[in-house]
């Protein structure tokens, strides 16, 4: 807030005329967008399952297990790492 204060002033004292100017000395930030990815939506679900499987030491079932986590029975979860080609 205190910036926008600042730049305010700043424009009042250095404009000319009843316009208010905000000209190059106007901080200016690098702020570069880059494209955007698009990760599909399998990619994702690859991805996630993967970092599951390393957090649970790639255990499936159990308590413990990725599947669990992932909120899904134990064999939908070996279905779906066939379909998405995940192995240890």
């Amino acid at each position: 807030m205190r910036e926008l204060e600042n730049v305010i002033e700043r424009a009042v004292i250095v404009s000319q005329g009843k316009q208010l100017k905000l000209d190059d000395w106007l901080p200016h930030t690098e702020a570069r967008l880059d494209e955007p990815t698009v990760v599909t939506l399998e990619d994702m679900e690859r991805n996630h399952i993967f970092k599951v499987l390393e957090m649970t030491d790639w255990c499936i079932s159990g308590e413990r297990g990725a599947a669990k986590l992932l909120n899904i029975n134990a064999s939908t979860l070996r279905s779906r790492m066939e379909k998405l080609g995940i192995k240890k």
